[in-house]
């Protein structure tokens, strides 16, 4: 058994929603370093081309905003015009809205939820044809979608929109995969839990006090979920098909009540 091969990337191609920065960004390039050629999407077009430049040659970037249905079908056509066959969609373009019960808005609720929840399905939808062109019996495609661990539990902030959104996407997960392993497309969910970036400012700005909530003392850095990607889209992963993996340090199932911040 050669391990290292199992967790190779080598000709492989993926596609990252987000990933111009932060969580994204780290799943990109462990991707890379691990032999995939990957390609980046995000809704400003300058921090995309910026991040593929960075990430380096084997790094493209295709900027599409697919909050909407039009949105992912244009990113599914952008791809198409340059490859054959997607071999890994990560998921992870996300956003998240806080506010009081009394004056959460319309906006806090649709945005969030077309972009967590609606995007992961229409896209997977529109890039089904790429994916079953890649996927065989012995080594399937894989759709990875970011999730969140205040999917699997509740955090003390009033994110109605981002609960209901992330706790959907997992079931969501589950549902694709009954229809897509036929395919032989494995479906996952990584849950984050508290990592230093954009959306997580608790993590960013005040991180050695949320790591004392934190059962493994600290909160998570970049190849943390850099590797969890990994070993779900390669070899090593090929078995697991519909199951979300909480990378959080045990907030969610190693803890005695209580919550983390966001």
């Amino acid at each position: 058994m050669n391990i290292a091969s199992l967790f190779s990337l080598e000709g492989k191609v993926a596609l990252v929603t987000g990933g111009s920065r932060n969580i994204g960004k780290w799943i990109a390039e462990g991707f890379i370093a691990q032999g995939a050629k990957v390609y980046i999407s995000s809704r400003k077009a300058d921090a995309c081309e910026a991040a593929a430049e960075e990430l380096g040659p084997n790094c493209f970037a295709l900027p599409q905003d697919v909050s909407s249905v039009a949105g992912c079908k244009a990113l599914a056509a952008a791809l198409a015009e340059r490859e054959e066959k997607l071999d890994i969609l990560v998921n992870n373009a996300g956003a998240a809205w806080g506010e009081p019960f009394e004056d959460f808005p319309e906006i806090g609720w649709d945005k969030v939820m077309d972009l967590n929840i609606k995007s992961p399905f229409f896209l997977t939808q529109a890039l089904h044809g790429m994916l079953k062109a890649a996927a065989s019996p012995d080594r399937p495609a894989k759709v990875i979608n970011i999730t969140s661990i205040d999917g699997l539990r509740l955090n003390p902030w009033e994110t109605y929109s981002y609960h209901a959104s992330k706790s959907g996407l997992i079931y969501l997960t589950r549902r694709i995969a009954a229809r897509l392993i036929r395919d032989h497309i494995n479906v996952t969910s990584i849950a984050p839990g508290a990592f230093a970036s954009d959306m997580n400012r608790a993590a960013r700005d005040h991180g050695d006090s949320v790591a004392q909530r934190i059962p493994a003392g600290r909160i998570g850095v970049p190849d943390d979920l850099a590797a969890t990607a990994v070993f779900l889209a390669s070899r090593a992963g090929d078995y697991v098909v519909g199951d979300t993996l909480a990378v959080d340090g045990g907030v969610a199932y190693a803890q005695f009540g209580g919550s983390i911040d966001p």
